[in-house]
């Protein structure tokens, strides 16, 4: 394996589409690459040009998983993602060695719920924040918000449900609150409304069951750059405070666009 002492150079060892515009895949992981459940890697690929593109991507895998995995939106005419979706199983991808962000649950001061709101591929921490098990420990209840535009794009929904059975997970499976959220059909059992609106008029707490509130909440933002900036201003209005260095708050986003 070949590296430099920016990047390592990994290999991609699996794929899978999820839609025509959705993927994830695994690669190999240096032995070195440390990080913390909820940051993302700096990945690169080779452009057209032959230079290396750049871009961030959350990390799905457990920080103690062998591999890497990552899901990916393809961009139409995107110089990265044009380029990465046509990678294939034995082909090659660099990996920054230093792992980045701040949407990590150390982040906050001790609460009773652990809120995780995602739009789209923004789901992508929050499947390694849940498969830490201090997550487990630490929270009464972990709420997981996926929203999205239509039902085949709710990804990783059966590796969700599959926590409640795991042998690991499954004694604090009354905690997982999942709730999918799909804005552009009406489907069964799900919410139909995006997280500002479902927030704003108290949908999303009635379907949980569990009020948000300074005194026990925590909350996790991951998504397109508006929903988190709408999201963020209004749970301020509420009294909920942004997380900064040194200065525990009741909410964490991450901003890597």
């Amino acid at each position: 394996m070949s590296s430099s002492d920016k990047y390592t150079v990994e290999t991609i060892t699996e794929l899978h589409t999820w839609t025509p515009n959705l993927f994830s895949f695994k690669t190999t992981r240096d032995q070195g690459f440390r990080f913390v459940p909820g940051q993302f890697a700096r990945l690169g690929v080779k452009g057209e040009d032959g230079s290396i593109v750049w871009r961030a991507y959350s990390i799905v895998s457990a920080s103690y998983d062998e591999f890497l995995e990552f899901y990916s939106i393809v961009v139409p005419g995107g110089k990265f993602t044009s380029q990465l979706s046509k990678l294939k199983v034995g082909e090659q991808i660099y990996v920054e060695r230093k792992s980045l962000g701040f949407l990590t649950t150390d982040r906050f001061e001790l609460g009773r719920d652990l809120w995780m709101l995602s739009t789209g591929t923004g789901l992508a921490p929050f499947i390694s924040i849940l498969y830490d098990f201090k997550t487990w420990e630490t929270y009464e209840n972990l709420i997981l918000v996926h929203s999205v535009r239509e039902k085949e794009e709710l990804a990783y929904e059966k590796v969700i449900r599959n926590f409640k059975k795991s042998e690991y997970f499954s004694e604090f499976s009354s905690r997982l609150h999942y709730v999918q959220a799909v804005t552009r059909e009406e489907v069964p059992n799900t919410l139909n409304a995006r997280i500002t609106s479902l927030l704003e008029n108290g949908e999303l707490e009635r379907a949980v069951g569990i009020a948000i509130h300074e005194d026990h909440s925590r909350i996790m933002i991951c998504g397109n750059p508006e929903m988190v900036d709408e999201t963020r201003e209004l749970l301020t209005k509420r009294g909920l405070r942004v997380s900064r260095r040194g200065e525990p708050g009741h909410l964490a986003v991450e901003n890597y666009w």
